[in-house]
């Protein structure tokens, strides 16, 4: 008898290669929902953006996401960002600038601390946080805040954090393309992924020329940034 035959007399259970049934928000971009749990970015738990290059498109595969949210009076909050976000470029997205909050912490530890407390409170729909070094142990407590909250959080961390573990549901590593980006989900509930995904950007769609100033420092002894382009689109 063959296998399919057994399974079509016997009740056994199927595991799905995907879990349909987690909350999420679509990502804007039909290729990679179809990868996603759910659907889209999943909410209640963490998500790791693993990259080494700012301006690569890490920015602008959240925005759709996020401009559904804020339209829908959802509030969205950025911790600690390497640059001041821009918000011409935000809003010509499509990101209503009324629900969105920046939050500037001084050190890792503080915002480790924001960022839980934000959760814990419930305070935000989505949470964008870049964090270049965190614990295994911190990053637990924000996935059990993350869990508590039902919100969608992004953490922006380096590509060699691949290599350690986490608690992170799911997590991406992003490399620059022609034309677009190449991604690596690295992780997802359900079936690993097996190939990577290469997201081209729309040709209406373009960077916009839009320099972001760099955030205060973290520390007294931290030197400041240069500037550097944010990678916020704007429609043609």
């Amino acid at each position: 008898m063959e296998l399919a035959e057994i399974l079509q007399r016997q009740p056994v259970w199927r595991g799905s290669p995907l879990l349909a049934a987690v909350p999420a928000v679509s990502t804007g971009f039909a290729p990679l929902d179809a990868e996603l749990p759910g659907g889209g970015w999943p909410s209640g738990v963490l998500t790791e953006i693993l990259a080494d290059e700012e301006g690569i498109g890490e920015l602008r595969i959240l925005l759709p996401a996020l401009a559904r949210l804020t339209a829908a009076g959802r509030r969205v909050a950025w911790l600690a960002p390497p640059h001041v976000p821009y918000a011409p470029a935000l809003a010509a997205a499509g990101v209503d600038l009324c629900q969105l909050a920046v939050v500037r912490a001084p050190g890792r530890r503080d915002a480790l601390w924001a960022a839980e407390q934000a959760l814990r409170a419930a305070s935000c729909s989505a949470l964008l946080a870049w964090f270049r070094d965190a614990r295994y142990a911190e990053l637990r407590r924000l996935a059990l805040a993350a869990e508590t909250s039902r919100a969608f959080v992004a953490l922006f961390r380096p590509l060699a954090a691949a290599s350690e573990s986490s608690p992170a549901a799911l997590r991406l590593a992003l490399h620059a393309a022609p034309e677009g980006l190449e991604l690596h989900i690295l992780k997802r509930r359900g079936a690993p992924a097996r190939v990577p995904l290469r997201l081209p950007w729309n040709p209406i769609v373009r960077p916009a020329d839009a320099l972001g100033r760099p955030a205060p420092a973290a520390s007294a002894r931290g030197n400041a940034r240069e500037p550097r382009r944010l990678d916020l689109p704007v429609h043609a």
